[in-house]
């Protein structure tokens, strides 16, 4: 079992999608306000915050080796951070609540529709009717992630 800070199960710890997540210092900022533990995984090794609470999985780089690794410890009210609509999936079934990076709420009601949008474009951009990717990260994807994520943790809180 990943480092959580506190030992009681009943706080939400939040797994990390790290690789490619630009939110990483907002997620460190929130999780601090709440004393909640933060486990980053990636596929390589990067820099965190020097606090208690915030520990650094480094998996092997096969596919999906991250994503398994975190279906496998991740928990009913768990929070996960992904851009992974696949990962997304798999973690709801588990009963974890999923936050994509702008803030974006992964749920059993709408990752099916995510997941179909998901394989469309791709289909598209395979045969070229799609170039371009998706827009860039802006200040207001910033914002609404510290909302959502706030919002989320408020959720499970209440409901424990």
């Amino acid at each position: 079992m990943p480092h959580v800070w506190y030992s009681s199960r009943i706080m939400p710890h939040i797994y990390v999608d790290a690789d490619a997540c630009p939110v990483k210092e907002e997620i460190y900022r929130v999780a601090r306000r709440y004393h909640l533990g933060v486990t980053l995984v990636a596929g390589s090794r990067m820099r965190l915050p020097d606090e208690p609470g915030v520990v650094l999985k480094v998996v092997d780089q096969g596919l999906d080796a991250a994503d398994d690794w975190i279906v496998e410890y991740v928990e009913a009210n768990d929070i996960v951070i992904t851009a992974d609509i696949p990962l997304a999936a798999r973690c709801i079934r588990k009963g974890a609540y999923v936050l994509g990076i702008t803030g974006k709420p992964f749920t059993a009601e709408n990752i099916g529709t995510a997941l179909a949008t998901r394989d469309l474009l791709s289909e598209l951009r395979l045969v070229g009717e799609i170039t371009g990717g998706p827009p860039p990260f802006a200040k207001r994807d910033r914002s609404r992630f510290l909302q959502a994520l706030d919002k989320a943790i408020n959720e499970i809180l209440r409901r424990s």
